[in-house]
């Protein structure tokens, strides 16, 4: 899984390099997929229940599971989640980060980022075995709220390994103490979904794009994280 994770950190820091004013997420898309065909590797996310793209591209108020388009246009000031899996000797890895367009972007939507990644970080830190599935998500909620933040509760974490979605399912709020206890062995994605506005999500249209009830902006931070003896061992770093 660790050689999962190694691929999907590789393409993401490498679409991440691409993202900038005038690209299209349809352009983030094809370099995903030039560079999975270079190491002959299988997207997690292409023909998941339909889906139709290697990354899904979030825009904005777009919550997660944004579909690449050449119509999206990133314009400066944007921010774009870019979630991204990947599939090794039939083993997954999973992992998401959220990316500003331009030098120009807003202070609070800065801010927003900073806080998402930064609760994603706080709930790695209390992996271990022993810890509770209430402990990972209220280190993400307490963190969150204390911003003025809300957490998304209509998406959530899960367990990962030969399949892409495993139990246990793993929120980004919950209480410390309570829940499944983590046992060594076990590999979970964190990631939390993180609106500046309320929580609330809609599904658009197109049956996959989560996008913010109140319009506000919204960013997504994950990793693959191993539970063992000596506490996490992030697979997506």
């Amino acid at each position: 899984m660790r050689r999962a994770g190694q691929v999907v950190r590789e393409v993401l820091e490498l679409v991440r390099s691409q993202v900038k004013p005038g690209a299209t997420t349809l352009d983030l898309e094809r370099t995903a997929e030039a560079r999975l065909a270079e190491l002959g590797v299988k997207a997690a996310f292409k023909g998941y229940h339909g889906y139709p793209c290697v990354l899904c591209t979030s825009v904005n108020n777009e919550v997660v599971h944004g579909i690449p388009s050449p119509k999206r246009v990133l314009k400066e000031g944007d921010i774009v989640s870019l979630d991204f899996g990947a599939v090794v000797d039939g083993y997954f890895g999973d992992a998401a980060i959220t990316v500003p367009v331009g030098e120009k972007i807003d202070p609070e939507t800065t801010r927003l980022l900073k806080v998402t990644e930064a609760s994603l970080k706080a709930a790695i830190e209390v992996v271990r075995p022993g810890a509770t599935l209430g402990d990972v998500g209220f280190a993400v909620q307490k963190l969150v709220e204390a911003e003025g933040f809300s957490v998304v509760r209509d998406f959530v974490g899960h367990g990962i390994g030969v399949h892409m979605h495993e139990d246990p399912q793993v929120p980004n709020f919950g209480v410390a103490g309570r829940g499944m206890k983590l046992r060594t062995g076990m590999v979970i994605a964190i990631e939390p979904m993180v609106n500046a506005g309320k929580s609330d999500v809609v599904v658009l249209e197109d049956g996959w794009t989560a996008v913010t009830a109140d319009g506000s902006m919204s960013a997504h931070f994950e990793h693959s994280v191993a539970v063992t003896a000596n506490g996490a061992r992030v697979l997506t770093e």
